[in-house]
């Protein structure tokens, strides 16, 4: 089960003012399970996206690139709508699966009457097999007919792979006198690691806000939530976060250079935080959510590379999911971690509030039952202090669990 993770009421997750979800059961790989989402976009929108750095990336990828650029060079032909399937990932598909689609949006675009490339396509599953666009096709229409403002769980829900629980959140600030709401989803469960991860994200936003200024928050929060993150190392073909702002909530537009800008990135920012943490909790057979935060480096970069040993190695994980204080596997991460010039003496590591390692061994206050004590926890802080400047940083991971391997084993029957 996920990790003190619970899907969210569907009156927790605020209607957007000029965003409306519709799904249907278009039995993309499996029957009687939502499988097809259309978002639509009031007309004015602004959208933003990040998405993954495989090289191998899916052809919605491919064609979301293309027509957000195209749309950022003609504001009257903006992105009106998304459509997003699950079940299938058409990745590894070459130019059939551009066609394939590219036929899903200029067959969305027919039924809107929209320009195809006013319609971003997203999915997820399966890479290397053909999207069954005839499916995808098909269950437009349902998916048109129940399209509401306030279907947000519906929309969590119908985007779902191996994910335990729908993943949703929402907010609502204050900008220029104007209540302004922020909702967001996001799916993913395994193949988790940045740059980003096998997950969709979609936070939109009924506050009026610059291209300029959208484009600057997603790359803020991005790095600060979902391209900090891992489960088991995996970077996807398929990632994506959409970051979407209709414009409809009177507020005066923020800028990058507006006193409303820190607010509103700082929220946005905060939702997309929450929607990457239950990601991992939400990590395929997880019992262990680990926040592993490494302070005092000379740069970002060493500081990542510390966390990210510690989060990536399975001996660390399937030590946390045991509930072993096998702590000398943390050590041992540190140390090839790549930090050529690390001088082990000097740094520190604290398991919780617990002084394990320091001056190059363990600490002489540590006792074994301390540590055997916080690993039974389901949360677990790591902490590294590395001395050796003021840089730091925080990412989240899980353990791996014997249900990851049965859940990677049977995924595609």
């Amino acid at each position: 089960m996920p990790v003190k993770l619970t899907a969210p009421q569907a009156t927790s997750l605020l209607p957007v003012k000029g965003v409306q979800l519709g799904f249907a059961e278009a039995f993309v790989k499996k029957p009687n399970r939502k499988d097809v989402l259309v978002m639509t976009l009031a007309e004015g929108s602004r959208v933003a996206g990040v998405f993954t750095k495989n090289r191998f990336c899916a052809a919605p990828v491919i064609l979301c690139k293309d027509f957000l650029a195209q749309s950022h060079d003609n504001q009257h032909r903006g992105i009106r709508a998304l459509l997003v399937n699950t079940g299938c990932a058409n990745a590894g598909t070459g130019e059939d699966g551009l066609h394939r689609a590219q036929q899903s949006c200029e067959a969305l675009a027919n039924l809107l009457n929209l320009q195809a490339n006013q319609v971003l396509p997203f999915s997820t599953g399966v890479i290397l097999e053909p999207l069954p666009v005839d499916k995808v096709i098909a269950g437009l229409p349902a998916a048109i007919a129940n399209l509401k403002e306030d279907n947000w769980l519906n929309a969590a829900e119908a985007i779902m792979t191996t994910d335990i629980v729908a993943k949703g959140t929402s907010r609502k600030i204050q900008l220029s006198g104007k209540t302004v709401t922020i909702t967001g989803m996001s799916k993913g469960s395994g193949m988790i690691h940045p740059n980003m991860a096998t997950m969709l994200a979609y936070v939109a936003t009924d506050a009026a806000v610059s291209q300029a200024a959208l484009t600057s928050i997603i790359q803020y929060a991005v790095n600060k939530s979902f391209n900090c993150i891992t489960v088991d190392g995996d970077t996807s073909t398929n990632d994506s976060l959409i970051l979407v702002a209709t414009n409809l909530a009177g507020n005066a537009e923020v800028t990058e250079n507006s006193a409303d800008f820190i607010t509103l990135r700082d929220a946005l920012t905060d939702v997309a935080i929450e929607l990457a943490q239950a990601i991992v909790r939400d990590g395929e057979g997880a019992t262990k959510f680990m926040t592993v935060t490494v302070e005092g480096g000379k740069n970002e970069e060493e500081c990542r590379k510390v966390a990210y040993a510690i989060a990536h190695s399975p001996l660390i994980k399937t030590a946390f999911f045991a509930s072993d204080p096998n702590l000398g596997r943390i050590l041992a991460a540190i140390g090839y971690a790549g930090i050529d010039d690390l001088d082990v003496n000097t740094l520190q590591l604290y398991l919780g509030d617990v002084l394990v390692a320091e001056k190059g061994g363990r600490a002489a206050s540590y006792l074994e039952e301390q540590g055997a004590a916080i690993m039974k926890e389901s949360d677990i802080l790591v902490r590294v202090v590395l001395n050796r400047g003021a840089e730091n940083i925080t990412i989240w991971t899980c353990d791996f669990s014997y249900d990851y391997v049965k859940i990677n084993a049977d995924y595609r029957s």
